[in-house]
């Protein structure tokens, strides 16, 4: 609809220019045609006239009434009116929106999908845990997101590519190793020559057990068998990176994520990739050397200082083995990248981008983009919860699984903006209520199954060509308010893709299960009068499509009985 009014004031527009009204140099930066925030100013309003008087040396409201006599004849606008200095409100036929109705039913599963990126690929990066334990939750809020985006570009006509980085190389891997090797000899987390930054979640003692029992794991295609001796260090590292890799592998199966491809850090340093970055920085006279340590002069673009890439020992910093993978991305043909990450990575961010237009290799300026998630605080019974058995020191994914379901959790962790703390109510998630919202919104799909159901049982067949063709007698302020929650949803889809929010659809879902309830609640469907029974079963059929469709980008289920 937005769409179809745009290209109407379009139109509008050029009429002006051909009689002069209007120069023909025009540009519309803040163009906007948006919903009205009252039924009272109709159903969408614009900013056009207003942004047009001055090159039209016209007063806003003179110009508006000139757009408006100047909108060709068209079946989507009742009415118009304007208001204040000038913004045109539009009213909408009720033909317009049964007009949605009917469009809802001839898509289907592809109703609010498009083309806007143009088979265009994007890379999105997302949880990329180190293999030292299980998933936490910021992991799971990581994954929710990252794997909502994915869905959201695919729906958006975007070549998506969805990528796990793991960080497979340095200290941390190297806690793991000794770790393992400490429980295999028998020592103990309370034992006096535990390493001092070892990990102590019992899946240590797990991975020991397994390495001990010569077991095999295979991870990510590749299969590691366990050499059992437990003075190799390297052979009991490689086990346990490929144990944990296939543990959080396992749960994120579980939460309904994968992967195209996953991409290991230490491939960088075998490949020579970092080395190869090294040079071409070198070469592109953005480096200089002072105190034994190489340092990329980051300030040149943005940064507020200068990094040290490689230090005076020869050992690389952090952000170096970053730059070289987001070099591989853009290598590897990905026009647009988007990176998933937890707010603590902030800082990294700049010098990552600056290293990147060191290169000069084409990469444009703002590649990657970023998407940061704040922490998730986990609560049950009124009380934090902080503590996992299995992780020693943190609440797992699989544990929120565990407690309320694959669908809860992702609904809970996409349901806020990512930039905002979150707070995880296991009791709220895990109850059978309006006030859980994802039960809420998959009882809305549920309960439409049901009466239709119920509609032979009681004697009634279910006509929807004949309920599209009656649309008509859908007058009432329930259905009103229904058809137009359903005439939003291609926008919505539109607006979280754009704007990297799929905290949008979860909100936006709500507010249309909210408006069937009501309608359900008020109205009966199930009447005698048949053009009218069949009207509003066209009407819940097309509410469950787009119910469908919405909780299929959340990697929801819709289910038929609750």
């Amino acid at each position: 609809m937005k769409e179809q009014l745009r290209e109407l004031v379009l139109q509008a527009i050029q009429a002006l220019q051909d009689d002069a009204t209007l120069p023909t140099d025009l540009s519309l930066p803040g163009f906007v045609i948006e919903r009205a925030r009252s039924r009272e100013h109709g159903d969408f309003a614009s900013n056009v006239a207003m942004l047009l008087a001055k090159p039209a040396r016209a007063k806003p409201r003179e110009l508006a009434e000139k757009l408006v006599a100047a909108l060709p004849a068209n079946t989507l606008v009742e009415k118009v009116e304007i208001a204040g200095p000038g913004f045109i409100n539009f009213f909408l036929a009720a033909g317009a929106y049964h007009a949605e109705v009917r469009r809802i039913m001839a898509e289907g599963d592809a109703y609010g999908r498009s083309t806007s990126g143009n088979g265009k690929t994007v890379g999105v990066e997302f949880v990329s845990a180190n293999p030292t334990g299980p998933l936490h939750v910021g992991h799971g809020r990581a994954a929710a997101i990252g794997d909502c985006l994915s869905r959201l570009l695919d729906a958006s006509g975007w070549n998506v590519r969805r990528e796990f980085y793991y960080n497979d190389a340095g200290v941390q891997i190297a806690n793991l190793a000794i770790s393992v090797q400490a429980r295999a000899r028998g020592i103990t987390p309370d034992d006096s020559s535990w390493p001092e930054n070892g990990y102590r979640g019992d899946y240590i003692a797990d991975v020991a057990r397994a390495y001990l029992d010569r077991e095999t794991v295979v991870a990510d295609g590749e299969t590691v068998t366990a050499a059992g001796d437990v003075d190799d260090l390297d052979a009991i590292r490689r086990f346990a990176v490929a144990s944990l890799r296939r543990e959080q592998d396992l749960d994120l199966q579980a939460f309904g994520v994968s992967f195209d491809t996953y991409f290991l850090e230490s491939s960088l340093y075998t490949d020579g990739k970092v080395e190869e970055t090294v040079r071409e920085l070198v070469a592109h006279g953005h480096t200089y050397e002072d105190g034994g340590a190489l340092w990329l002069r980051t300030t040149d673009f943005g940064d507020d200082k200068d990094r040290v890439m490689r230090k005076s020992d020869g050992t690389y910093t952090y952000f170096l083995p970053d730059v070289a993978y987001h070099l591989s991305k853009w290598q590897r043909g990905y026009e647009r990248a988007i990176t998933e990450l937890g707010s603590d990575h902030h800082g990294s961010l700049a010098r990552v981008k600056a290293g990147l237009q060191a290169l000069d290799c084409g990469i444009p300026k703002g590649w990657p983009e970023y998407v940061l998630h704040q922490m998730v605080t986990v609560m049950k019974g009124g009380e934090e919860v902080k503590i996992s058995k299995r992780a020693g020191s943190y609440v797992t994914l699989r544990d929120l699984i565990d407690e309320v379901g694959k669908d809860a959790t992702r609904y809970f962790l996409i349901s806020r903006k990512s930039d905002s703390q979150l707070v995880f109510d296991i009791d709220l998630a895990r109850s059978q209520s309006n006030d859980n919202p994802v039960y809420y919104i998959q009882y809305a799909h549920a309960r439409v199954c049901s009466v239709l159901r119920q509609a032979p049982e009681k004697g009634f067949t279910v006509d929807l060509d004949d309920g599209l063709a009656h649309l008509a007698q859908l007058d009432t302020e329930h259905e009103q308010i229904l058809l137009t929650e359903l005439s939003k949803y291609p926008e919505l889809v539109e607006a979280a893709a754009a704007n990297l929010e799929p905290h949008l659809v979860a909100a936006w879902l709500r507010e249309l299960a909210n408006a069937f309830h009501t309608y359900y609640n008020s109205h009966q469907f199930l009447v005698e009068d048949a053009s009218l029974r069949n009207a509003r079963l066209a009407l819940v059929v097309a509410t469950r499509q787009v119910l469908k469709n919405g909780l299929d980008l959340l990697g929801l289920g819709a289910p038929e009985k609750m």
